[in-house]
């Protein structure tokens, strides 16, 4: 099963890496969460900020990095590292909103 980590490594819009704003996580029921989308936007900026994505190739690599390059707390990168392992079930193109939903089971983690 992919995790946000993989879809955030393959998934590209016009051949560019998904916009922090095209992408939330949504439940099984359809129901967009945004605690859980906060979360992704947050790493995802950071991210980009800090490190080239393409040269990491997993989410413990991702987390090891920002760790060493920036002055994010613990209990952060440990929210990040959740997020990050959190299995993605569907991946919905909702393409009337201009989102890619990225469907998890919370019981699935």
């Amino acid at each position: 099963m992919l995790t946000v980590f993989d879809v955030l490594k393959i998934i590209r819009i016009n051949h560019d890496q998904l916009d922090t704003h095209q992408v939330v996580m949504t439940q099984r029921d359809g129901k967009p969460n945004s605690v859980l989308t906060d979360l992704l936007t947050d790493v995802v900026t950071k991210t980009r900020m800090f490190v080239d994505l393409e040269q990491i190739h997993s989410s413990s690599e991702l987390i090891t990095t920002l760790r060493e390059v920036t002055p994010l707390p613990e209990e952060v990168l440990t929210e990040y590292e959740k997020i990050l392992g959190q299995p993605v079930v569907t991946i919905n193109f909702a393409t009337r909103k201009g989102l890619v939903e990225l469907v998890y089971d919370e019981y699935a983690y």
